[in-house]
């Protein structure tokens, strides 16, 4: 017998806890609820959640799974209000993100038009640049605490989609107010569509400085793109660019926030780096996988109805991907799956930057920041420890992101593990 999603307050429904105290422990209990979880989003809004790899995978790819919120039967009906907390989530505007088939085809491929793996390699020696600014700025004596998320895991993304996007770093402090308050599910329902139209009007600003004086940056180049048969109009490419902003910064900062919180805890995962018996690539896509970045994405829409083993998602039915519970199925990664291990073969088998049409057209950024950011930082302070046990760290209100409020570690400039290769370099840099 199959089952579509039961009304509100369903007693077998999983509540997704708004102050994310326990993320562990909840995806597993969405992983062991089957890969179809019944679950219910702050506000009490009834969605499906897949928590398995295989399955995810299947949805990702399914035509009938769409991203128009006009399909969502409780939108249509009335049940969603506009300033429900996570609405600019589910309802974002019109970008590559909210659209299905010819559009998001059209739509990406004049982002990829802009966002080429040229560029994006050139940012290297940029980001590097940040790094040891950002490094240079840290106490050096050792034995202070210090925040390393506001300090360092925090300021190197933004300035980086900054410099990508033409973003003036005077935004800055108010682009993270507006940031915290749009994915928070905390903010007053009074606050909801007053950030939203702040953000559309500050990345308006950054399309029109742009028009008017073109420079070398990934805005320029939308709009560049945008003025042949193919366009983005400026109402998208806002969309699109508030999009890149808030997926190009948040993502990287809980990336790089994640893998020290997991070498701290973990230091003989930290030694087979140091002594070059790992890459940090491994640890890249280890954290990647472990403690993914974006706990859940949403949301997709069932535009007919969906059969997923015993149960179904039916037509007008939402679903969101809850990649924190999928990143440690045992099915795709086996019977340590909740082990961080940086040897473990299976780690390259994640979708933690999703999969089929709608991958993350910036995860190949994200993993340069962090491939440099990582033994950048390990090499300046290679005894660098946590200031506080792993489980005294608390975990912002953002049912959608693995994200801490501060990271407090004590920075110490001596006393790691490393090797010299032949030539003299220190392979803890790799």
């Amino acid at each position: 017998m199959t089952t579509g999603c039961p009304a509100r307050n369903a007693p077998d429904r999983i509540v997704l806890d708004p102050f994310v105290t326990d993320l562990d422990g909840e995806s597993a209990r969405l992983r062991a609820a089957g890969p179809l979880a019944e679950v219910e989003l702050p506000g009490g809004v009834p969605v499906w959640a897949v928590t398995h790899h295989a399955e995810a995978r299947q949805l990702l790819t399914d035509k009938r799974l769409v991203k128009d919120i006009e399909v969502w039967g409780a939108w249509r009906r009335g049940e969603i209000p506009a300033d429900w907390p996570l609405i600019g989530l589910a309802n974002p505007g019109r970008s590559m993100l909210t659209v299905d088939g010819e559009e998001h085809r059209r739509m990406r491929a004049l982002v990829a038009q802009a966002l080429t793996p040229r560029r994006v390699e050139r940012m290297r020696e940029r980001i590097a640049e940040l790094t040891k600014g950002l490094l240079d700025r840290l106490p050096s004596d050792g034995g202070q605490v210090v925040d390393l998320k506001a300090e360092f895991a925090y300021p190197l993304p933004m300035y980086v989609i900054s410099d990508l996007m033409g973003i003036d770093p005077a935004d800055h402090p108010r682009l993270k107010v507006l940031f915290d308050k749009f994915f928070s599910t905390q903010t007053p329902p009074a606050e909801v569509m007053a950030t939203l139209t702040e953000l559309a009007e500050m990345m308006g600003r950054v399309v029109a400085a742009r028009r008017a004086e073109p420079g070398d940056d990934l805005t320029s180049a939308l709009i560049l793109a945008s003025e042949g048969g193919d366009h983005l109009t400026d109402a998208e490419i806002v969309s699109t660019l508030q999009l890149m902003v808030a997926a190009g910064h948040e993502t990287t900062i809980s990336l790089i926030v994640n893998a020290v919180v997991n070498l701290s805890a973990h230091p003989e995962q930290l030694a087979l780096v140091r002594s070059g018996e790992a890459s940090w690539d491994a640890v890249v896509e280890e954290t990647l996988r472990h403690s993914t970045p974006t706990s859940h994405v949403l949301i997709r829409f069932a535009a007919k109805d969906v059969p997923v083993g015993d149960k179904v998602i039916r037509e007008g039915d939402a679903l969101i991907v809850s990649y924190a519970a999928i990143g440690r199925d045992e099915g795709a990664h086996g019977p340590t799956a909740d082990a961080f291990d940086i040897t473990r073969t299976s780690a390259n088998r994640h979708i933690s930057f999703g999969h089929g049409p709608h991958v993350c057209p910036g995860a190949a950024l994200s993993r340069l920041e962090a491939g440099v950011a990582l033994p950048a930082l390990y090499e300046r302070f290679p005894a660098l420890t946590l200031a506080v046990a792993p489980s005294e760290l608390r975990n912002k209100p953002v049912v959608t992101q693995n994200d801490l409020y501060e990271l407090p570690v004590i920075l110490a400039p001596s006393g790691g593990l490393t090797r010299r290769t032949p030539e003299g370099h220190d392979t803890g840099s790799r």
